[in-house]
Parts: C-alpha cells; sequence; structure tokens
C-alpha cells in the first residue's frame, strides 16, 4: 500500500462532501434570488445545514440590492479551501493564482450543472404529476423558472407540450462549451 492508497478516497470524499456543501449554500442563494417560499421543508432544510456557516459571515457581509453578498463569500472561501486541500493530497502546493482562477470556474460549473439536473428533473415531475402538491416541485419551479420564461416566451408549447425545458438545456451545454474549456486551459499552467 502506498501513499496514494489512502489519498484517492480522501480526495473523493473532501470533493464530494465539499461540493455537496456549496451546493447547499449555492440553493439557498438562489432560492432567496428566486424570493421562493422559505417555509417549504426543502427550504428550511437549506436553511439549517448552511445556518452554522452563513450566519458568521452575515454579521460581517451584509447584502447588497437583494443579493446575499455572504452566502457568495461563503461560496468563494469553501471551493477555494477545498480545491488547495484537494492539490495538498496530490502533493502539490496550492497557487493563489491558480486559486483565484480555478474557484469561479468550479463555482460557474457547479451552477450550471444545478441548473441542468433541476430543469430535468422539473420536466420529468411535471409529466408524472402535475397537478399534485410536493414540495419539492415548488421549490424547482422557484428554482427554474427565471431560467425557463425567456425560454417559454419565446417558444410556444407544440401540441400541448412545453419545449422551453429541452431549449434550456441545450443552451445551458452551449454556455458549458463555451465558458469552460478556457478556463480548463489557462487553469494547469498556473497550478505548476
Amino acid at each position: 500500500m502506498g501513499p496514494g492508497y489512502l489519498s484517492n478516497p480522501l480526495a473523493f470524499l473532501i470533493d464530494t462532501l465539499s461540493s455537496l456543501y456549496i451546493m447547499a449554500v449555492m440553493l439557498r442563494f438562489l432560492l432567496q434570488w428566486a424570493r421562493a417560499d422559505f417555509y417549504n421543508p426543502l427550504s428550511q432544510f437549506l436553511v439549517r445545514i448552511t445556518q452554522p456557516l452563513l450566519h458568521p459571515f452575515r454579521r460581517v457581509i451584509p447584502g447588497w440590492g437583494g443579493i446575499d453578498l455572504s452566502a457568495l463569500v461563503l461560496m468563494i472561501v469553501l471551493q477555494a479551501i477545498a480545491l488547495a486541500l484537494l492539490m495538498m493530497i496530490a502533493g502539490v502546493s496550492p497557487r493563489v493564482e491558480y486559486l483565484l482562477l480555478r474557484t469561479p470556474a468550479e463555482l460557474i460549473s457547479l451552477l450550471l450543472n444545478l441548473y441542468l439536473v433541476a430543469i430535468i428533473v422539473r420536466a420529468v415531475l411535471t409529466w408524472m404529476k402535475p397537478h399534485d402538491y410536493n414540495p419539492a416541485m415548488t421549490v424547482l419551479l422557484s428554482l427554474t423558472e427565471p431560467v425557463m420564461r425567456p425560454f417559454r416566451a419565446v417558444i410556444p408549447p407544440v401540441g400541448g407540450v412545453d419545449l422551453s425545458p429541452l431549449a434550456a438545456i441545450i443552451a445551458i451545454q452551449v454556455i458549458k462549451m463555451l465558458v469552460m474549456p478556457p478556463l480548463d486551459r489557462i487553469a494547469p499552467a498556473l497550478m505548476m
């Protein structure tokens, strides 16, 4: 058993747990931005799990124009720490310029993937039981509606089928293809 024996599972755990927690903070930020119902059980869950780390940031960083800047700063700090830890596990010294570029790239990637999954889940749930009350569905509607609205305004339903989720998914994939490769090419050069 070499040094890589424990480093791979440790890197996996750090990457997975940090991504899940950052996603929870991101969801809380997005739902707050979309003015979602915070009495919804899923919203309350997000508030409870993110409050311990977010509360100290809120004491120092005020909101601005309806944007929760403390949540943004917390996401950036957590992502930078996770990247630094992953680099140390890989045997590479964390470099500030790499972290400054890679942190926003990772957060943008997470945001785009979050919307991609949310739109797919929303579409599937509306086909299954479109009129039943479901706390997950109301959160998904609040989260995805700001993204879906522009597509719905341009693309009318065809034969009673709403094609706006498909258009939104295609647009997100195109954005990922345009934004992520340049960041992925620059970041490794800064890691060395």
